[in-house]
């Protein structure tokens, strides 16, 4: 039987809200502080709740002047059901289909890249190499690196899209990041698979940048043991 959580909760309960009118198109939604007491949860449930809405349709973010209700209803777009984070078959086709798409930004990356893009990417790594030991932080900035990454594509639609993406599979990559954070030496390599990443974007090489996030996202599926071709 599968789990409902907070997170899928208060998402739930937040649409249901704008739906119903309670908060108005145009309207901004209340803080990340007023949201999280008034649905009792932590703030980063209210974030990840928040980014569940936005790749919904339902509201625009924008940093420092928080979310903006845009829609009543779900935007009729591509989606990925919530339950391709837990379930082994959907999560397989949807990291198969991550691999293409992550490996092309990368590549993507490495010929647009500019000193704004590589310096976010490095705070990233910094990041994610002070935190590699704990699953929650080290889940943070792993994905963190990843929308670095989308973002020095400078294509908004790779940004979107990988965005989304990231935020639908946060429940898996938890879950990598707590196997990783159990076998003696295993969060090294994870992090060095990243670093090769940004190595190759640095250098300008998209074939290398290309085949370094397809060889990390393989590597990921496999620690989640997911097999390609992905079968029940």
């Amino acid at each position: 039987m599968q789990t409902t959580t907070l997170t899928d909760q208060v998402s739930r309960q937040l649409a249901d809200d704008i739906g119903r009118g309670h908060y108005a198109v145009g309207e901004k939604l209340p803080s990340g502080r007023a949201l999280a007491e008034r649905y009792g949860v932590s703030a980063a449930v209210i974030r990840e709740a928040t980014e569940r809405l936005r790749a919904q349709g339902l509201v625009r973010s924008r940093q420092g002047s928080g979310c903006t209700v845009i829609a009543r209803s779900s935007a009729q777009g591509f989606q990925v059901a919530l339950e391709a984070g837990r379930d082994h078959r959907a999560l397989g086709a949807v990291y198969e289909l991550r691999m293409d798409l992550e490996a092309g930004a990368a590549a993507l990356a490495a010929e647009r890249r500019d000193a704004g893009d590589l310096q976010a990417m490095r705070a990233a790594l910094s990041a994610l190499a002070r935190h590699q030991e704990d699953p929650l932080l080290g889940a943070e900035h792993d994905v963190g690196f990843h929308l670095a990454v989308a973002a020095a594509t400078h294509n908004p639609h790779y940004q979107r899209l990988l965005q989304y993406l990231n935020q639908q599979l946060r429940q898996a990559v938890d879950a990598a990041r707590a196997n990783t954070a159990r076998q003696p030496g295993l969060a090294d390599s994870v992090l060095a698979e990243h670093i090769a990443i940004y190595d190759a974007i640095e250098a300008g090489r998209p074939e290398a940048a290309r085949q370094a996030a397809r060889g990390h996202l393989r590597n990921a599926a496999a620690r989640l043991q997911l097999n390609f071709p992905f079968t029940d």
